[in-house]
């Protein structure tokens, strides 16, 4: 794998809450890494021309919002998505079928062709454990639940999910090589694990079948943030 390749496969997360310092790091890192990633914090904070900065100054952006409504709401937000230039967003798997199948159908009749966003489904949080799932009345192992909604969402016609690199080899066994698997709880070997579960470095994840790796802390808490990111090109090409 090329230096350029292993750029292309992170996704920088963005959890900053003012225009400067979007400014900041779009303009740091646009270049450095594969895409931003616009979270609930910052979007809420700057609403949609937050997604127009980060793309005037070269980024691709993953707007995770995480849509979990009745199919017909999540439909239309996914358009509007669509609408503002995104590269991925996302849904929550846990949605279901009809959720999941009406945004693609309402996507593919705007946006015939390749011209749309890639849609992404949320399977179970990498801050999620066995303990987390039974306190909602899912006595699934966690691992069987991810592929579980990993099927679901391919069958809907999803072009892939955000999942646990430790789910990422049993994902890629059930839905093929074509089917995208992005995936947090990625800590380089330099960085501390802070609040994420189920973790493994950025090469163990590539290993195991990531397209793309979503990093933030490891980034933003650097005292040479692009330096971090190169270290974690360094991790993935030399593995």
């Amino acid at each position: 794998m090329t230096r350029d390749e292993a750029r292309g496969k992170i996704i920088f997360a963005l959890d900053v809450d003012t225009p400067a310092d979007v400014a900041k790091w779009a303009g740091l890192l646009a270049g450095r890494v594969g895409m931003f990633k616009i979270g609930k914090q910052l979007f809420t904070s700057l609403g949609p021309e937050v997604v127009r900065a980060v793309m005037e100054q070269g980024g691709k952006v993953f707007l995770d919002l995480k849509y979990h409504d009745i199919p017909n709401t999540v439909a239309m937000a996914t358009l509007a998505a669509a609408r503002l230039g995104v590269t991925f967003c996302n849904l929550h798997a846990l949605g279901g079928y009809e959720m999941m199948a009406a945004t693609m159908e309402a996507l593919d009749r705007e946006f015939p062709g390749a011209a749309r966003p890639k849609v992404l489904a949320v399977t179970i949080l990498t801050s999620s454990t066995q303990e987390t799932l039974r306190e909602v009345g899912i006595d699934l192992p966690v691992s069987e639940m991810v592929v579980r909604l990993a099927k679901l969402a391919q069958s809907s016609g999803i072009d892939g999910v955000v999942a646990s690199p430790m789910e990422t080899p049993l994902i890629r066994e059930a839905c093929g090589g074509n089917f995208l698997i992005v995936t947090p709880g990625v800590r380089p070997a330099f960085a501390a694990v802070d609040d994420q579960k189920r973790i493994m470095t950025p090469a163990e994840a590539v290993r195991a079948g990531a397209d793309y790796l979503v990093i933030g802390r490891p980034i933003a808490a650097a005292k040479d943030p692009v330096a971090a990111c190169e270290a974690i090109i360094d991790e993935i090409v030399n593995d």
